[in-house]
């Protein structure tokens, strides 16, 4: 439990004050919706009061006036001197502002601070509200009645049981769930030795077997006999014990891993916090910035007490913004554009949030007019981000990958909510981060719905085991499209590579041991089935081939060693109940190595004669870009002239990739996850060995500023991705490295 004697008076202010004012502007929101209720007009007076009684404390004089001034109008409404409507919002709305305003600023208690004079202004305008006629709420669908929920400050429809809560500190929960993780592990190692008592009673049982045929054939005359008789009677009596001990030690082996495991889900759940806490802010973000845009917006949520992780809630805040936000730009239609397309005049964002198969999924839905697929297809011709006779080949789903690109964006025209193309790139860091997973869809006219699909918890997760050469690993279930199984006769080998056809989707066969590099499994009989595990995306899928399936594991996360860095295609790692490390397979990672595998690139690179042979060996270039389609035109392009290309999928692979190999050039993109292209060329350029090897960044930013920025971090050329449509592109890297020798 949180000590609150470390806080300062100002602090718990400032604590209170976050819970108070959520409380205050979740129903003053509902007020412009439904019509009030004595229990919503009591809730806000309290709210209103305590906040006054803890600004009296610390002497924040403005706050006491101001809170004030808003107890006094909640107490006329509640007295039915004057009905509260949605006509008062914006004064109400911004008392609650200024309240949470002071209460963080660090000036808030400096007698000449700014706080009086806003103050003053704001008591006036509160108490003139009561003057204010009354005007009947807009006609939209009924909401719940919002009464506030003590355990989160927030307003909940219809909470009627409050649970008592404590604080706890963030890092005494994460060592408390750690330690539970631990006990859980420890009891499940108990099954085994269960299980080895259970082979050992077996054995006991065949020794007395053994015996006692022995003495048949010896009769029972003879003093071996007679022996072997007392032999047995000890036996019966060993085994007699052995089973009366084994039935306790199972009987506690039992009620230990029970004990072990609901201790377990407790704690786990105890990190658990309602949906609801992290968009608190999300009615008032809608409604204002529907205001500036002259839109009417609604928004329902649902699964409000649908459960968290904290680590997870904490982070969603940004990326659920970010989609709210393009949902109010792109999607809703101004009310006239609605009202002709037959659509009412108010839209709807919908946003949910529920637990399905292990994982947290969260969908964000706007009945707006959708996303227009060939004007994104034409934006992402314009950005020079693929050539026009590609971008006509790309499927929708290929297309709709291009909103997650940094500074893509289909606005035509810059404004302060959209049209920078920062967002979406952020919400797909952000899920990737967690182990999730962000997927579009649009139907034009209708709506856009964005799907994540998160885990449940940080500390656990839910797993397929398998096998690969000998050793078990683990696949997050989040990150899995498929498993199945299919025999050699469904393999198809194509220009060397190998598909299955899976509802109607060819799949690329690769094996998992080689993307590991681990040694290769011994050849299978033709009766033996592959096991198939399908990672990647709706664009994108690849069938890894493992060993064996070993089935589906809840694992306690185990963070690998800082000081072993990045390890490729690792996450972290676990343990099983038997005590064995299990490896956690980074699935992101695996996807890239997969994908450059498949383009070419070989895994294991063979060093080439002594370095006055080098003028004569084929140049090798390395392109590093994390748009497929960018990557495979510039290694198209690059080998039409006849140069050896490898490629690398985002800065960390290349910068992996460069050190593992000997390359004459280096291609870059700039804005890529992980590593950045500015940071790869840093990292380069600091190689005592390979410092010198020229580098080009090839970006869609075409700002001076961008392009020092490039030539400062040790770019010998920067280039827009315009150059793709002329001969500037290739020009440069003949200029640079020369022709291609064969």
């Amino acid at each position: 439990m949180e000590d609150l004697s470390q806080f300062s008076m100002l602090e718990l202010f400032r604590l209170e004050a976050d819970t108070q004012t959520a409380s205050l502007s979740a129903a003053v929101l509902a007020i412009e919706e439904v019509s009030h209720s004595s229990a919503a007009i009591e809730s806000m007076m309290r709210a209103a009061h305590s906040l006054k009684g803890a600004a009296r404390i610390i002497g924040l004089e403005p706050a006491v006036r101001v809170a004030h001034a808003m107890e006094e109008v909640f107490v006329m409404a509640g007295k039915g001197l004057f009905t509260v409507g949605p006509e008062h919002a914006d004064v109400l709305l911004e008392g609650i502002d200024f309240l949470s305003s002071i209460a963080r600023a660090d000036d808030a208690l400096l007698p000449d601070g700014p706080w009086g004079e806003r103050a003053d202004l704001l008591v006036t305008r509160l108490a003139s509200l009561p003057a204010v006629p009354s005007q009947p709420p807009p006609a939209v669908l009924p909401l719940p009645e919002i009464v506030p929920d003590t355990r989160t400050g927030s307003m909940l429809p219809g909470s009627e049981h409050v649970d008592r809560v404590v604080r706890v500190s963030a890092d005494s929960l994460t060592r408390l769930v750690g330690l539970a993780g631990e006990a859980l592990v420890e009891s499940r190692q108990l099954r085994p030795f269960v299980d080895g008592l259970v082979a050992l009673r077996g054995m006991q049982m065949k020794l007395r077997h053994t015996i006692a045929a022995l003495e048949e054939r010896l009769g029972g005359a003879d003093p071996p006999a007679a022996l072997l008789g007392t032999l047995r009677e000890q036996a019966n009596t060993v085994l007699s014990g052995m089973t009366e001990q084994f039935e306790q030690f199972e009987s506690f082996a039992r009620r230990n891993e029970d004990l072990s495991s609901r201790l377990h889900h407790e704690v786990i759940v105890s990190r658990m916090r309602p949906f609801a806490d992290g968009i608190r802010g999300f009615p008032r973000l809608v409604r204002d910035v529907a205001r500036s845009l002259g839109k009417q917006v609604r928004l329902e949520v649902r699964g409000e007490q649908t459960g968290v992780d904290r680590d997870i809630l904490e982070k969603l805040e940004a990326p659920l913004s970010h989609l709210i936000r393009n949902a109010l730009d792109h999607g809703i239609e101004p009310p006239g554009q609605r009202e002709a397309a037959g659509k009412p005049t108010v839209g709807t964002i919908l946003l949910e949030a529920r637990h399905r198969a292990g994982t947290l999924n969260i969908t964000i839905t706007d009945d707006g007019e959708g996303i227009s697929i060939q004007h994104l297809r034409t934006k992402a011709v314009a950005c020079g981000l693929v050539a026009d006779q590609v971008a006509n080949q790309l499927s929708e789903s290929e297309l709709l990958e291009f909103l997650f690109l940094p500074g893509f964006s289909t606005k035509d025209v810059v404004t302060e909510i959209s049209g920078r193309g920062v967002g979406l790139d952020v919400v797909q860091s952000m899920v990737k981060a967690v182990g999730g997973s962000v997927r579009v869809a649009t139907q034009p006219g209708r709506q856009t719905v964005f799907t994540l699909q998160l885990p449940i918890t940080m500390s656990v997760v839910r797993a397929l085991l398998v096998d690969i050469g000998g050793e078990p690993y683990a696949f997050p279930l989040t990150r899995i499209e498929q498993i199945f199984s299919c025999s050699y006769a469904d393999v198809r080998t194509v220009e060397g590579r190998q598909y299955v056809d899976r509802d109607g989707i060819a799949i690329g066969l690769v094996l998992a041991a080689q993307i590991l590099d681990l040694a290769q499994p011994a050849a299978a009989t033709s009766a033996h089935p592959l096991a198939v595990v399908v990672i990647g995306g709706h664009d994108r899928q690849f069938g890894l081939i493992v060993d064996a399936f070993l089935g589906e594991r809840d694992l306690e996360v185990r963070p690998l060693d800082a000081r072993l860095g990045k390890v490729p295609d690792i996450s972290s790692a676990s343990l099983l109940e038997n005590g064995t490390p299990v490896l956690i397979l980074d699935v992101e990672d695996l996807v890239r190595s997969t994908d450059a595998l498949l383009a070419g690139r070989r895994l294991t690179q063979v060093e080439c004669g002594p370095v006055a042979d080098r003028v004569r060996r084929r140049q090798r270039i390395l392109v590093v870009d994390d748009s497929i389609t960018v990557r495979e035109l510039e290694r198209q392009l690059l080998q039409s002239l006849g140069y050896a290309v490898d490629v690398a999928v985002d800065g960390v692979d290349g910068w992996n990739t460069f050190r593992g190999g000997r390359y004459d050039l280096v291609v870059s993109d700039v804005d890529m996850p992980r590593l950045d292209g500015i940071g790869l060329v840093t990292l380069i350029r600091a190689d005592p060995n390979q410092k010198d090897t020229p580098i080009v960044i090839v970006s869609y930013k075409d700002r001076e500023e961008d392009r020092l920025r490039g030539l400062q971090a040790g770019a010998n050329r920067y280039l827009t991705k315009a150059s793709f449509h002329d001969e500037t592109f290739l020009n440069t890297i003949i200029d640079l490295i020369g022709q291609p020798t064969s």
